[in-house]
């Protein structure tokens, strides 16, 4: 990752860090951090919470959102707000991609190899 002001995605390499759940760490400063999800058809991340608050939404594709309980599929545009501390999880219908912004910014995805 880059420590200027522009990211592009050649300055952060995309990770898989679930079977076919691909995440691209992106723009990030004390804090906020966003982050770009590639989801493959079937992918599923297991529920779990953070103490960072989650905000984001689908660009493309279909994803089955289960957050404090309530589940609702989200289509492209849809977005969703995670407070921290709820569980959450996500599994992809289709191919997708979603954009989500962490605040204060994840430590585990700053850390982790790119």
């Amino acid at each position: 990752m880059t420590d200027g002001y522009f990211i592009t995605p050649n300055d952060s390499g995309q990770i898989e860090m679930l079977p076919g759940v691909h995440r691209r760490t992106m723009g990030t400063t004390d804090e906020a951090m966003i982050c770009e999800f590639f989801l493959e058809r079937g992918s599923f991340v297991p529920a779990h919470s953070h103490k960072n608050d989650q905000v984001g939404y689908v660009i493309t594709g279909q994803v089955e959102m289960t957050i404090g309980g309530e589940v609702r599929i989200c289509n492209p545009g849809d977005s969703y707000a995670i407070p921290g501390g709820i569980v959450h999880s996500a599994r992809a219908i289709v191919d997708s991609l979603a954009i989500d912004a962490f605040s204060p910014p994840r430590d585990d995805y700053r850390t982790e190899a790119r």
